[in-house]
């Protein structure tokens, strides 16, 4: 079968098998002749019950353990089902607090956000987690794209530059030279669209794709 039968098989996407690849969660057969991945019925079986840990919030990396025999099946279920059980509890917390909000505080501009975050670091000394907001996380991913797109940027606008400069001493056709700017030019573009569109995403909260799969 080709990636789009067996992700339709598996009621998955193809870009979430070629994620599990890279996971190293699959190794479909290739095609000898043409390189190709093939997969099999039992491929797609595979990717099912990826599909299933991963709905139940199993890792990656545990699912890889449990297919290396790495890790006991019984007592991954059980540490996971003590996870979700902390979890509940966690939640049952975040909903006492969005409880009182509701009935001691009528508009946002009246919270005294002291009072419940001190109530919050009283329950996470006692082991209730709350959301851990990463601001870090999000400057670095941020700043990370927009270097990633100067840098591109700037070699782009530096070699279209460089071609003017070097047809103003020694003309050549501008049929050659317009193909090339434009070439180059559509570079520049591109990456502002994909930079723009990232930050977006980064502001958003989809800071890794990867975890949706």
């Amino acid at each position: 079968m080709k990636i789009n039968q067996v992700a339709e098989l598996a009621g998955i996407t193809s870009k979430n098998i070629r994620f599990y690849e890279d996971q190293g969660l699959i190794s479909p057969d290739r095609d000898p002749q043409n390189g190709y991945r093939e997969y099999t019925l039992e491929d797609a079986e595979q990717l099912g019950r990826i599909r299933l840990l991963r709905q139940l919030g199993i890792p990656c990396d545990t699912i890889r353990r449990l297919q290396s025999g790495e890790l006991d099946f019984d007592a991954c279920m059980s540490e996971h089902m003590e996870k979700l059980d902390r979890k509940g509890r966690d939640l049952e917390h975040m909903k006492a607090i969005c409880r009182m909000l509701s009935e001691e505080v009528d508009d946002i501009s009246e919270i005294r956000a002291s009072v419940y975050l001190e109530r919050m670091m009283e329950l996470e000394k006692g082991g209730v987690r709350f959301v851990n907001v990463k601001l870090s996380d999000v400057k670095k991913r941020k700043t990370g794209a927009i270097l990633s797109a100067v840098a591109v940027i700037m070699v782009s606008a530096l070699l279209i530059a460089a071609v003017l400069l070097a047809n103003s001493e020694d003309p050549a056709p501008w049929g050659v030279i317009a193909v090339f700017v434009i070439i180059f030019g559509g570079i520049i573009v591109g990456v502002a669209v994909a930079l723009v569109q990232r930050l977006g995403e980064v502001a958003k909260g989809e800071i890794d794709e990867a975890s949706k799969y």
